[in-house]
């Protein structure tokens, strides 16, 4: 564990794709990152019904079950819920180092582009934004409005990255496993968080 670096902040809501969030969640963690995490009573339908874990809904008992289940220690994780404001994440007095929306659905995209801060992930990333520290938007959904692309637009303009979860087949995939990993690659890879969950371009081109 870091215990000198700011946390990263990760947030899942309730687009389809949990498996991006849940493997960037569990490499953050083995990196020895302090992970934030929050999840949308959506999210919890969709981890429960895409993936083998069946989370309980109260955000300690989260934490106990995903301290378990990724074998990290008490502290390492921290699991807020939504209208948790007490939480660090909601001030700019305590921003984590980044943060994360993976995945991200359209109603949190637009709750964000409106800065409305309805719930704690809108105001965790309405933080980040104005303290300047980097957000993450991994969206899923397609396709495209031209609502959702203005929302789009109107949040790279204040700073996000807009990330949509399009995994490359460039390296031949064999796995679903391995489309999950190349988008969690490219997100620690702009969190400065090493990882070799897949080769690089240029780097192994018996590989390709």
């Amino acid at each position: 564990m870091k215990p000198h670096q700011a946390p990263t902040a990760l947030a899942m809501t309730g687009a389809s794709g949990s498996a991006y969030g849940l493997k960037t969640l569990e490499v953050l963690l083995a990196a020895g990152e302090r992970v934030y995490l929050m999840l949308s009573t959506p999210a919890l339908l969709v981890i429960n019904s895409e993936t083998d874990l069946k989370l309980p809904a109260q955000p300690k008992a989260i934490e106990a079950y995903l301290n378990q289940h990724f074998q990290v220690p008490s502290g390492q994780l921290q699991v807020f819920g939504k209208a948790q404001w007490t939480a660090p994440v909601a001030s700019g007095s305590n921003p984590p180092r980044a943060m994360v929306i993976c995945p991200c659905t359209n109603g949190t995209l637009a709750g964000i582009a409106a800065g409305l801060s309805r719930n704690l992930i809108e105001r965790a990333a309405d933080v980040v934004l104005k303290e300047q520290r980097k957000l993450i938007l991994v969206h899923r959904e397609t396709p495209l409005s031209v609502i959702q692309l203005e929302n789009m637009l109107r949040l790279a303009r204040a700073g996000a990255l807009i990330m949509p979860a399009n995994p490359g087949f460039y390296y031949r995939p064999q796995r679903a496993e391995d489309l999950v990993n190349f988008m969690v690659a490219r997100i620690l890879d702009h969190l400065a968080v090493e990882h070799c969950l897949l080769p690089r371009w240029g780097e192994d081109a018996q590989s390709l």
